[in-house]
């Protein structure tokens, strides 16, 4: 009897955390820099909305909007501490070029919370196909919440993702090339450091196989970028999986950046690596809509 009542005022109390979620948009006044804003945006469970951070230039806009997305762990409790993600230096090179730049947190990370829907499963038998598509569409639900505001432009969006963010990112390649007009991906895959070390990918023919999958289904060009002292995905690796994208039929401009620090890995969250990747950024943020006119 005890514990049929301690089950429903667990019931009682999951509803009334959900019932305590804030509404979506935004949840207090700009600050510095960039007018930078908390937001609450939408995911996949209709109970719980995601922590959000929005940096936006001066003015009513409306501006392009640059979504990125953040690297993931398949570690519960990596996942659990994880700060909210900022990537304040890549936000302010896109907010100097006219870009608004939302910053989501995904469904089991840090005080987001909830069901972590991302996960690849075993090393062996790891289903990048399914983790992609989950990171997919955390990426289009607030990317399309935020297209409704009056300050953003409905054309022209550009998403960014970093390593996991990346890899979900790749998988929004087949969107309308007039609402998504790049994707910019900083090594992009799953399974890096497996076990724990460096330079171990698990099931690296399952990442090929998911890629090329993507191509096939691409119509949105990708940037692919990977510095050249990642241990998450070599250069080499990256290559390959650009390479099978490009085979099945996906538009992709691929480069090899200079080392960054100890761990080129996170070569994007730095101020240094946004200057090092920075010549990079501006072409592929110039990148025409695939059937503008030449001029």
């Amino acid at each position: 009897m005890r514990s049929a009542k301690a089950f429903l005022a667990l019931l009682a109390f999951a509803g009334q955390a959900a019932l305590a979620q804030p509404p979506l948009g935004a949840q207090g006044p700009e600050g510095e820099p960039d007018r930078e804003q908390q937001w609450r945006v939408p995911t996949p469970d209709a109970d719980i909305s995601a922590q959000a951070v929005l940096f936006r230039p001066p003015g009513d806009g409306p501006f392009r909007l640059a979504l990125i997305a953040h690297a993931t762990t398949q570690n519960v409790l990596r996942r659990a501490q994880m700060p909210q993600p900022e990537y304040r230096a890549l936000a302010a090179f896109l907010v100097a070029r006219g870009f608004a730049v939302l910053v989501p947190e995904r469904l089991g990370h840090g005080a987001t919370g909830g069901k972590y829907l991302e996960d690849q499963g075993g090393c062996d038998d790891a289903d990048y196909a399914h983790a992609a598509r989950a990171t997919a569409e955390q990426i289009a639900l607030p990317l399309e919440f935020l297209r409704a505001q009056s300050f953003i432009r409905k054309d022209g969006a550009v998403v960014l993702g970093h390593s996991a963010g990346g890899w979900g990112a790749l998988a929004l390649a087949g969107e309308d090339p007039s609402r998504v007009s790049a994707i910019i991906a900083f090594a992009p895959g799953r399974g890096g450091h497996a076990d724990d070390f460096p330079g171990q990918v698990c099931a690296e023919h399952r990442l090929l196989v998911s890629v090329g999958a993507f191509g096939q289904a691409a119509r949105v060009p990708v940037t692919w970028l990977v510095a050249a002292n990642d241990s998450y995905f070599s250069s080499d690796l990256s290559r390959r999986l650009a390479g099978a994208f490009r085979r099945s039929g996906g538009k992709v401009h691929f480069e090899v950046l200079p080392p960054s620090g100890s761990e080129g890995h996170w070569l994007i969250e730095t101020e240094s690596g946004v200057k090092i990747a920075g010549p990079e950024l501006d072409r592929a943020l110039k990148l025409k809509t695939p059937g503008a006119k030449k001029r």
